[in-house]
């Protein structure tokens, strides 16, 4: 497999119709939101959605989900203590971090996509991986409006216990939001912890199928849909612009006055000298 050699940079557009993408546990679970009103997909529940597909297709994932887990162990600590050479590695006083480090990347393609930070208490080494895929926060084209249900819990949780009083909750969606998150992979980064062409492929398929199998109470089955994936591949280390550029060449505006739908949005792709984008419909 050859290592990747080239800048990448993407954007996602994506949709979601009556669901809650990503809730803020410092403020009731409601749908993240900034002061302008505009709502938000933290990236690292993007990571956590793009692991997931990963997982999905085979891929060994280090950090797992409690939900998602397939291999048994309980901690970070460990899956990482699980193979010999890293184990020891991690109890010597004197070990190679840079060892350590082409290991992880080579067992977990999100250690060498995300990059991680390998910690432990107890540990004499600890070693830090920059990972060549960065990934920004999901931001709404428009401001999101809040929609706050109230639910009750009406059953008993054991059986013979006399009926208890109903218990009130609370639950939030946002009625209709269209959402761009940007990214790039670094090349130079890539050539540090191995990441490839087919690892690009991967993440990209990832992308493109974002919100199969991630369906819940909060985000039901087809809430949440990825519109376009723009994938720009350059034919350079430094590429012929730089990440910014790329991503401004792309907009997205509302073209109604009160957006509902996709169909409510205009997309404007500006070309670039010598820089060719492929783009993808979602699944």
């Amino acid at each position: 497999m050859t290592v990747l050699n080239k800048k990448i940079d993407f954007a996602v557009v994506l949709s979601v119709t009556n669901a809650n993408p990503n809730g803020d546990p410092l403020n009731g679970n409601r749908p993240r939101q900034n002061y302008d009103g505009h709502g938000e997909i933290s990236d690292v529940a993007i990571k956590r959605k793009i692991r997931n597909r990963l997982q999905d297709a085979g891929e060994s994932i280090f950090v797992q989900s409690d939900d998602r887990n397939n291999d048994g162990f309980k901690s970070l600590k460990d899956r990482a203590d699980a193979d010999e050479t890293l184990k020891k590695l991690l109890k010597a006083k004197n070990s190679s971090g840079d060892l350590f480090a082409q290991i992880a990347c080579e067992k977990w393609i999100d250690v060498r996509s995300f990059g991680q930070v390998f910690a432990f208490k107890g540990s004499a080494l600890s070693v830090g991986v920059r990972g060549p895929v960065s990934i920004h926060t999901a931001t709404s084209v428009s401001p999101i409006d809040i929609v706050s249900t109230q639910i009750t819990k009406s059953v008993n949780s054991v059986t013979g216990e006399k009926r208890s009083s109903d218990t009130m909750g609370m639950k939030h969606r946002i009625n209709h939001g269209l959402y761009i998150f940007k990214g790039s992979i670094n090349p130079q980064l890539a050539e540090k912890t191995g990441f490839t062409f087919e690892d690009a492929e991967k993440i990209k398929q990832a992308l493109i199928t974002l919100f199969e199998n991630d369906s819940s109470s909060a985000r039901p089955d087809g809430s949440m849909e990825v519109n376009h994936v723009y994938w720009w591949e350059h034919h350079s280390k430094l590429g012929q612009h730089s990440s910014a550029k790329v991503h401004r060449s792309l907009s997205v505006k509302a073209i109604a006055d009160n957006p509902k739908s996709y169909e409510d949005y205009e997309i404007i792709l500006n070309d670039l000298d010598g820089l060719e984008v492929e783009a993808i419909v979602g699944q």
